[in-house]
């Protein structure tokens, strides 16, 4: 009688990645930090408490690196940023850089002497006036003195302008036009035009703007994709993403131009009727239809806003020095209701912009209807964008409600003086209360809001930490720790768009998207924290920065 030869063992197969580091935080729950991380096919296959433990691993193709002080993290989410404004920006005037108004007026300068007489010169969008000398906005008879030639558009995030005249022009703006419903046509104290919009007076110019070439599109989503990879971050959220460019972010995919993936909500700011939400709808049912979804980039939902933001936050009690001004509703409630039950109804998911107290207060009115009359909403339809100013009230009726809340200290960072000069330093101190949310039970997540804030993972987990900004220390009560950070980045972000079983920490089978830190962020000085840089951002296996 023979003996069965044994069932033979499989020979793992060889790693595509490997390194070996002094830590590797998983984020699994009561898992000890492992030494050794290896990747295979875009996802990660063994880890090991010991740097040599997955060195059965090796094999003729698999690049190894040894970093004996170096940390192992997730990458990181920035689940509220704006990568469109920021693929847009790639090719404005660097205004950012200027620190005075003169210098600020010279870059555009400079630009117009190298741009055809005609065409439009655009800034970028990530600068505050506030720090700039002269703490203001440019006007447009400056503008007009840097030059007379060109449209000039300067942008600061996504609902502020300055135009000069002959943009003002070509927009059809001038001193008989009107501001509309939930927009601001700023005059001086003489009513003349100042050449500023704000929110929905922006609309008629982005209806002239010229667009730029697809390649253009493509080749600054690159370059914006690769620099937040260059900062630790592996997942953008995109919270404003107008809806005919899906077909750029498809196109982008398609030449592999996202160096990060993409979780894009479709503007809704537009759609002010019935009619112009289920159009939206529409288009978005197509990409649905079409399969257009997948682990690279995905339509996530729609964007809302309920009100303003630092100028006109809808506030309870009125702003410092404007006894009759309590701030913006951009909507009515029973019209927001009524829009967010149409995307609800269509199975997409719902961010609302809130950052004032009344603006978080009506907001919560509106979700508590929709929770209501649409009983079995799965978990994270229904999310609230920023809830800046958030009273303890307020964090009790999100918390019960179950509805996430996206929260941005580096907006906050930035624009922490300009926030002061509108609703005084109590109320700016108490913007992003993360301790109490946390404690309360909240479902957080953060992110950037870039263009306003900076992008980046470590400056962010040093603002939440700190809660240092331009104005300095505000509210510190309100500061979390540097674990409880990150995972708002990482293992809550990715429970916010439901991909807790592939992305969010490294365990065998979830995507292979990490960042490898020179020092332990969890335990380096403070003063290194928030300039640190990754020395290697990995998504789907791929190195997308360092190397």
């Amino acid at each position: 009688m023979t003996t069965p030869d044994p069932t033979p063992v499989p020979t793992p197969a060889p790693a595509d990645l490997l390194i070996r580091a002094a830590a590797v935080h998983t984020l699994v729950p009561g898992e000890p930090p492992q030494r050794a991380i290896a990747v295979t096919g875009g996802r990660i296959t063994a880890l090991a408490p010991e740097p040599d433990g997955l060195d059965a691993l090796v094999g003729p193709g698999t690049e190894v690196v040894d970093a004996p002080t170096a940390t192992v993290l997730p990458a990181f989410d920035d689940t509220h940023t704006h990568l469109i404004l920021a693929g847009h920006s790639v090719h404005g005037v660097p205004v950012h850089r200027a620190r005075d108004l003169a210098g600020f007026l010279e870059l555009i300068r400079e630009r117009a002497a190298r741009t055809p007489a005609g065409q439009w010169i655009v800034t970028t969008v990530n600068w505050q006036e506030v720090l700039l000398a002269e703490q203001r906005m440019p006007t447009t008879e400056e503008l007009d003195a840097a030059t007379a030639d060109h449209p000039v558009l300067v942008r600061r995030g996504a609902y502020n302008m300055v135009l000069n005249s002959a943009a003002l022009r070509l927009a059809g703006i001038d001193e008989s036009t009107e501001a509309p419903d939930g927009g601001v046509i700023e005059r001086d104290e003489r009513g003349r035009l100042t050449g500023r919009l704000i929110n929905r007076a922006i609309e008629p110019v982005e209806r002239v703007l010229p667009r730029p070439t697809p390649a253009e599109r493509i080749e600054g989503l690159r370059a914006a994709s690769a620099d937040y990879a260059a900062t630790g971050i592996g997942t953008v959220r995109d919270c404003l993403v107008p809806v005919e460019d899906l077909d750029v972010l498809d196109a982008a995919r398609a030449e592999g131009a996202l160096a990060v993936r993409v979780r894009a909500l479709v503007s809704g700011f537009a759609a002010r009727t019935p009619e112009q939400v289920d159009a939206l709808l529409d288009r978005m049912d197509g990409w649905r239809a079409d399969g257009r979804d997948d682990d690279r980039l995905r339509l996530w939902g729609v964007k809302f806003g309920i009100d303003g933001g630092f100028e006109a936050g809808a506030l309870e009690q009125p702003y410092q020095g404007q006894p009759c001004y309590h701030g913006r509703l951009l909507w009515e409630p029973e019209q927001l209701l009524a829009a967010v039950e149409r995307v609800v109804g269509r199975g997409w998911r719902v961010g609302v912009h809130a950052w004032g107290d009344r603006g978080l207060r009506v907001l919560l009115d509106v979700f508590e209807q929709v929770v209501k009359r649409h009983p079995g909403l799965p978990p994270g339809t229904l999310v609230v964008e920023h809830g800046g100013l958030a009273r303890a009230d307020q964090r009790a009726r999100a918390v019960a409600l179950g509805i996430p809340v996206t929260v941005q200290h580096p907006l906050l960072h930035d624009g922490a003086l300009t926030q002061q000069r509108a609703w005084g330093e109590e109320r700016t101190a108490a913007l992003f209360p993360l301790r109490e949310w946390l404690d309360e039970g909240a479902q957080l997540s953060a992110g950037s809001d870039f263009p306003v804030g900076p992008y980046g993972a470590m400056v962010s987990v040093w603002g939440m930490t700190t809660r240092g900004t331009t104005a300095g220390v505000v509210g510190p009560e309100h500061a979390i720790g540097r674990a409880e950070a990150i995972a708002l980045h990482t293992v809550n972000a990715a429970r916010l768009t439901g991909e807790s079983a592939e992305r969010g920490s490294l365990r065998p089978g979830a995507f292979a998207d990490l960042t490898l830190w020179p020092v332990d962020p969890l335990d380096c000085p403070e003063a290194a924290l928030r300039g640190l840089l990754p020395l290697r951002t990995v998504v789907d296996g791929c190195t997308v920065h360092g190397g």
